[in-house]
């Protein structure tokens, strides 16, 4: 899967075979902003005037734009898997948060 970011915005990448174009669809925000580019330039300023615009609607609107992400995550698994990963992360030398941080973001390098 090919991404984009834009002012911390991430856009998946296909191409459109019936268009016969790349598109790209933001991923971290809950209102559905889309956009085309035969090439990747294209492409790219078509994610970046697609995102200025959004946030332009919601000025007009009165509305808060959403921001990508805040940071943080709350995961709820078993008491179990949480004695797992913090024995974990206490063997490897790392925080339970440090080594949770470095397991996501690898198998989430790894998609």
């Amino acid at each position: 899967m090919a991404t984009m970011e834009y002012k911390g915005f991430v856009a998946q990448i296909d191409y459109d075979a019936d268009v016969d174009s790349f598109c790209g669809c933001v991923v971290n925000m809950s209102s559905p902003v889309t956009f085309y580019g035969k090439t990747t330039a294209e492409l790219r300023q078509e994610f970046a005037r697609s995102v200025d615009i959004w946030f332009e609607v919601c000025r007009e609107r009165g509305i808060e734009p959403e921001k990508p992400y805040s940071g943080r995550l709350t995961v709820r698994m078993t008491p179990e898997i949480h004695r797992m990963i913090a024995a974990a992360a206490a063997v490897s030398g790392k925080s339970l948060n440090t080594w949770a941080v470095d397991a996501l973001k690898d198998s989430a390098t790894h998609v």
